[in-house]
C-alpha cells in the first residue's frame, strides 16, 4: 500500500494546495484538502511511523508546542468556538501518524458536531464542497506569517 502522506511529504504528490505552514524538527503543519471546513490543519510526522506508541519523547514534545499555537492562531484567526484536536491514521493510505486539527465554528449544526464533523473532509469515496485552493493557499500563508511573527 502507497503511504500517501510520505509522498506529501517528500513533496512527490501534495496533498494541500496551500504551502506548509510550519517545519518543525519532526513535524509540518499543513492545511488539510479537500475540506470544506478553511483552517481544518494536520500535523503531519516527518518520518513514517503507524501509532502514536513509535513516537519519541522529542517527538511527542514538539508535537504539544505546534497544537498549542496551532489552536490558538485557529482561535485568532477564525474565532472559532473551539479546536478539536484527533489522532486516527486508519484510513486507506493514511496511515501514517497525524493528527488533525480542527476549527469547530460556532454555527455548525448539529449533525457535524464531534467526530460527525469528517463529513466536511473529502476523501477517494466522498466528495464534497471544497473550500476553493486559492482560499486554502491564502489561508496557509497569513498563518505561516502569524507563526514566524510569533516564534
Amino acid at each position: 500500500m502507497e503511504c500517501l502522506t510520505c509522498l506529501s511529504n517528500a513533496g512527490v504528490r501534495r496533498i494541500s494546495p496551500g504551502p506548509t505552514i510550519f517545519e518543525g524538527r519532526y513535524w509540518f503543519l499543513e492545511h488539510a484538502y479537500p475540506t470544506a471546513l478553511k483552517g481544518w490543519l494536520v500535523i503531519v510526522l516527518k518520518r513514517h511511523a503507524e501509532a502514536l506508541h513509535e513516537l519519541t519523547a522529542e517527538e511527542f514534545a514538539e508535537l504539544a508546542a505546534i497544537q498549542a499555537q496551532a489552536t490558538a492562531l485557529l482561535h485568532t484567526f477564525l474565532d472559532c468556538e473551539k479546536e478539536y484536536v484527533m489522532c486516527l491514521a486508519e484510513s486507506e493510505g493514511f496511515y501514517h501518524i497525524h493528527v488533525h486539527v480542527i476549527p469547530k465554528p460556532r454555527d455548525l449544526p448539529p449533525e457535524l458536531k464531534a467526530t460527525r464533523i469528517f463529513g466536511l473532509l473529502g476523501s477517494a469515496e466522498r466528495t464534497i464542497q471544497a473550500v476553493p485552493p486559492d482560499e486554502v493557499a491564502d489561508f496557509c500563508n497569513r498563518l505561516r506569517e502569524a507563526w514566524c511573527s510569533e516564534a
